[in-house]
């Protein structure tokens, strides 16, 4: 159900996620003059997206969901765009500030899906209006009008803007003409590659993120963290960095100690200066050996093989892997004696917004957070933690920040995937596969206040789900499927990392998926071809082996690799060629990405995150990991953290995007498993060897 809401221009809402016809208590709140942030929706369980018009001609929609570099801004200005036939420029899509109700949640890789009928309902109902009003005021029937460029336009070439029509159009309570959204086939917006409406502000730094705000009074802010993941201060020599220029505040916080000065150069300069004594963390006697041992340990005994059954068996580790966001740690503060004002980028602005008023003091109701744009997250910004630190920095000091992670900061203390360890075995019985078990351990977050030790941690079995494959069925038609999983506890701070489980667990199995075509004498995409069970996943493999020319001779020490994974309504396979004649030095010199994701709302957004998702697989199967020596992180910098550079980029690159005209699916996470899966599988077949390890530097 799309809603009117009471202002004096037109104001439409749509609850996201509401299944019934009818919603109770939608109230609005009209105060003064009219701007799109004076809307404000309460009295539903559910999130409310609204779409107002402006008398400047502006379709203005403010998005409950952040925008990190995924492109969900354009997408959804593509949606508005199609239904309402406006110019995409006239399309403005700020991001919704944290909200007292609803889900404002980004991640799951279901924005889109999430946002596309309500996106599209709002849009075509807003045109009902918009053209019943124009009939209106020229006295001609509704229907023979037409919408173009964000205006409606009649038979004799009268034309009026949308701005025009808005006052008038938010009085019209039952259109003249059908408010349903288009049918897929009178598209013109949705489905065409279409640059970025933010392309040209990113380029030219007039965007804006967390570090480019001036709040009044943000005094640049740094802390001096500990050596030692969890380390606490013992004491703290501040007398030199106190009298130092430009600084303002030295203030103690958990994390260690803040520096409040006048430039981030002063701030720097005077932590450095701290003479700190340092208690190490719970995790200082520990370091990757003993916690890949602890990891082994906890992987849960596989069930017995069927009787006259063959083994495929293989275990695998997965290290540490930081987000590194290109842009970092950011968050603006400004808390008072009765108030706080946050500024940061969040995924989960809600949730921050109520664990800042805690960690205050305030109630949630004096908390406003502003959700800024971030430049990259990969899911590190599901967790605020840089803007606790802020607030409760801003509290002490008695001032505004602008509290700054530095690379390291966020490398050494901040969240990262956990490191696993797989154990998986496949069952074969007169060529085919008759059972496949997977059992997994991973680092589960713990802290000295829930039961750590101060030797870092504890070790436990946790009993998993039946099958930790991601789909009820498997993506496979092997037999009887198990698994179980554990974990292992240690202070180390975690957090959800693209593809989360899957980014390991599928990239596992698919390297399994190739061992046991080999045991079987089969070529692997052959295998693929007979075992797996989805339509649209053999259609995506298919176009890989196809396009990608699968099988195609390659000299000594080159070779391709596939793999296929299905998940968020959606399937994807990637073929890959690597030339590891120097097996220490690979290099991954093409790529081929097909995908099936239900209706691409914008393909070139989309083959953006599919090549996202292949430079992720190349990472961390090659050489991106974090080490952990004696309880602290090694690395600190992308000196010492080997992601992929422009040198180690594929040569060359295609993505195929299978048409289809069901709802989207979702796509920012998918390719990760496919594309890991498919390096490891071309390196294992470029050099004849198993690869267990990964990345495989370590």
């Amino acid at each position: 159900m799309v809603y009117s809401l009471a202002a004096s221009t037109l104001t439409v809402a749509a609850p996201l996620g509401c299944a019934s016809s009818t919603a109770e208590g939608i109230e609005s709140t009209v105060a003064g003059r009219r701007r799109p942030s004076d809307v404000l929706v309460t009295g539903t369980d559910e999130e409310m997206l609204v779409l107002e018009i402006t008398t400047a001609n502006k379709v203005v929609v403010r998005l409950p969901r952040v925008e990190v570099g995924q492109g969900v801004t354009t997408a959804v200005a593509m949606m508005i765009a199609e239904e309402l036939d406006a110019r995409l420029v006239d399309v403005d899509i700020p991001l919704a500030e944290a909200r007292t109700k609803g889900n404002q949640y980004t991640g799951g890789s279901n924005s889109v899906s999430s946002l596309y009928g309500p996106a599209r309902q709002l849009a075509a109902m807003a045109r009902a209006k918009l053209v019943t009003a124009a009939a209106k005021r020229w006295h001609v029937p509704a229907r023979s009008l037409r919408t173009r460029d964000t205006r409606v336009i009649a038979p004799d070439g009268r034309s009026a803007t949308f701005g025009s029509l808005t006052a008038s159009a938010a009085g019209i309570q039952r259109p003249s003409v059908s408010s349903r959204p288009k049918p897929a086939s009178r598209h013109r917006v949705i489905g065409r590659p279409t640059t970025r409406i933010d392309a040209r502000d990113i380029v030219t730094g007039k965007a804006t993120y967390a570090g480019d705000l001036t709040v009044a009074g943000a005094k640049p802010t740094v802390v001096a963290r500990p050596p030692t993941l969890g380390g606490t201060v013992v004491s703290v020599d501040d007398r030199a960095a106190r009298v130092m220029p430009g600084v303002h505040a030295v203030v103690k916080v958990a994390g260690g100690v803040a520096v409040v000065a006048d430039s981030f150069h002063h701030a720097f300069k005077a932590r450095d200066a701290l003479r700190i004594t340092w208690a190490p963390g719970p995790l200082a006697s520990l370091s990757d050996a003993e916690i890949r041992s602890r990891l082994r340990a906890a992987v849960p005994r596989l069930g017995p093989a069927p009787r006259g059954s063959a083994q495929t068996e293989g275990e695998f580790e997965f290290a540490f892997v930081s987000h590194a966001p290109m842009e970092v740690l950011t968050a603006v503060a400004d808390v008072r004696a009765g108030r706080a004002e946050i500024w940061f980028s969040s995924q989960t602005p809600m949730d921050a917004r109520d664990s800042i008023a805690a960690a205050v003091g305030l109630p949630a109701s004096k908390v406003r957070v502003h959700v800024m744009r971030g430049g990259g997250s990969f899911g590190r910004r599901l967790n605020y933690d840089a803007a606790i630190e802020a607030a409760l920095i801003s509290k002490a000091a008695r001032r505004p920040v602008k509290l700054m992670w530095s690379r390291a900061d966020d490398f050494r203390h901040g969240r990262m995937r956990p490191a696993s360890h797989h154990r998986i075995r496949a069952s074969h019985a007169r060529g085919r596969v008759v059972a496949f078990a997977h059992s997994m351990a991973s680092v589960s977050e713990a802290f000295p206040e829930s039961g750590a030790t101060a030797q870092g941690g504890v070790t436990r079995a946790v009993a998993g789900a039946a099958n930790p494959l991601p789909s009820d069925s498997g993506l496979y038609n092997f037999g009887r499927l198990s698994g179980d999983s554990g974990s292992v506890e240690l202070a180390i701070p975690l957090g959800a990392w693209r593809s989360v489980d899957s980014g390991t667990m599928r990239t596992a199995e698919e390297i399994v998926v190739d061992e046991v075509a080999r045991s079987l004498g089969r070529d692997p995409v052959a295998f693929r071809r007979t075992t797996l069970r989805n339509k649209a996943v053999k259609a995506v493999l298919e176009k890989v082996a196809t396009t990608g020319h699968w099988g195609r001779p390659l000299p000594a020490g080159q070779a391709q690799g596939v793999a296929v994974h299905e998940e968020y309504g959606s399937c994807v396979a990637c073929l890959v060629e690597i030339n590891a004649t120097d097996p220490k030095n690979p290099r991954v010199t093409r790529v081929v990405v097909a995908a099936d994701v239900g209706t691409a709302v914008n393909p070139r957004g989309l083959e953006a995150q599919l090549m996202g998702t292949v430079i992720d697989g190349i990472s961390t199967v090659l050489q991106a990991g974090l080490h952990i020596d004696q309880g602290a992180v090694r690395e600190s910098s992308y000196a010492d953290f080997h992601y992929a550079r422009q040198r180690h980029a594929p040569l060359h690159f295609e993505a195929h995007l299978i048409p289809s005209r069901r709802e989207p699916g979702g796509a920012g996470e998918l390719g990760v498993p496919a594309a890991a899966g498919a390096v490891a599988n071309a390196y294992a077949r470029a050099t004849g060897t198993k690869p267990r390890r990964f990345p495989l530097t370590f």
